[in-house]
């Protein structure tokens, strides 16, 4: 990129992602431009049958809730706190990889030699093991202003409405971009790859009919999409690198794990990632080893929710009617019997596995000799 800028729509800042905030001293902040999220809450179509109700409050009086964002307000929160921190910014630079300590760039040019090369680059970096086999279904994204003196939508939750497994459309309350601009929507539509290129060959008025029929109270919100343009297709992957280090290169975020977003963990884990990162070089006097106590502090968490994002996953986004079957018949009735609420709202806040409790207790520096 020529300049700094964020890409994408919007996304749920889950406890654990607060909690990595608050470190950096943007909690607040962030708080003060988001939407609370109280709940995740979706119905099949036709029947209206409820299959979806995950409620934070089933976690007890006081828990944290969740925060939907507009990712251009998280990016310029975490841009302005690496600027003060220091950060020396560099735009204009294609990374095409890198060796032990250098970046290489498109064109021949590469970096100054660096003692750790962070890969924040995300699912298609190119300096992790690209990821393979897509996954069958990727979304249509936009950021919309949210209807005023509508009631249409619940602007305390994540909606969603399925036909079948194949079929989904959702309204994420994600607040405000800056102090100054209203609070805006970001809606989303499922979609294979497979069938983008048709989409966009389609007139736009037919897709939304396609929408209207499965949710006519998005009406407001279609009103505002005037061109296919104005839709982002996001593709999603699912793989986990066997480790997220390599020498002086270590991997944070989708570049070491990457998954669909159906627990809305991404930017969350992302977050936790850096987090355990800090923390590994606070207690370690080594790099080496700060690598291998970072690794130590992520893995156990990252694959627990690898594992359940995959198990999730083709329950809301597949051909199987058979899944989604089971989803509206079995799994959901399942999900309102206690103790799965609270499992459920601890799996959604990313507290399973307790991740940031490992990060908290200190240890003391270990010497060259102890951590060879």
């Amino acid at each position: 990129m020529a300049a700094p800028r964020p890409l994408g729509s919007g996304l749920i800042l889950q406890p654990v992602g607060l909690a990595v905030l608050d470190e950096i001293g943007v909690g607040a902040r962030v708080r003060a431009l988001g939407a609370p999220i109280t709940r995740l809450y979706g119905r099949a179509v036709p029947s209206q049958r409820v299959v979806l109700d995950v409620r934070y409050g089933a976690l007890g009086a006081g828990a944290p809730l969740g925060l939907g964002v507009h990712r251009g307000a998280l990016f310029e929160l975490l841009y302005e706190a690496a600027v003060k921190a220091g950060a020396e910014i560099v735009p204009g630079h294609d990374v095409i990889g890198a060796d032990d300590h250098h970046l290489h760039f498109a064109g021949g040019a590469q970096s100054a030699r660096f003692d750790l090369v962070i890969d924040a680059l995300g699912m298609r970096s190119p300096l992790s093991r690209a990821a393979q086999n897509l996954l069958p279904y990727g979304a249509l994204w936009a950021s919309l202003e949210w209807p005023s003196g509508e009631n249409r939508f619940d602007a305390a939750a994540l909606e969603q409405r399925y036909e079948r497994a194949s079929k989904m459309v959702g309204v994420l309350p994600i607040g405000r971009v800056s102090p100054a601009r209203s609070k805006q929507a970001a809606f989303f539509w499922s979609l294979k790859h497979a069938d983008f290129a048709v989409w966009r060959a389609r007139p736009l008025a037919q897709w939304k009919d396609d929408v209207c029929a499965l949710w006519p109270e998005t009406t407001p919100l279609l009103e505002q999409i005037h061109s296919h343009e104005q839709m982002v297709f996001a593709a999603y992957a699912h793989r986990t690198l066997r480790a997220p280090v390599t020498r002086a290169l270590v991997h944070v975020g989708d570049s070491w794990h990457c998954t669909s977003p159906q627990l809305g963990q991404g930017a969350n884990m992302a977050l936790l990632d850096a987090l355990a990162l800090v923390r590994a070089f606070e207690r370690q006097d080594d790099v080496e080893a700060a690598l291998g106590e970072y690794a130590r502090l992520r893995l156990w968490h990252i694959r627990l929710y690898q594992a359940a994002s995959w198990m999730f996953t083709p329950a809301y986004q597949s051909d199987s009617t058979a899944l989604a079957w089971f989803r509206d018949w079995i799994m959901a009735p399942i999900s309102r019997t206690p103790p799965a609420p609270a499992i459920l709202a601890a799996l959604v806040a990313g507290q399973i596995g307790w991740p940031l409790s490992t990060m908290r207790a200190r240890a003391a520096p270990a010497s060259r000799g102890d951590a060879a």
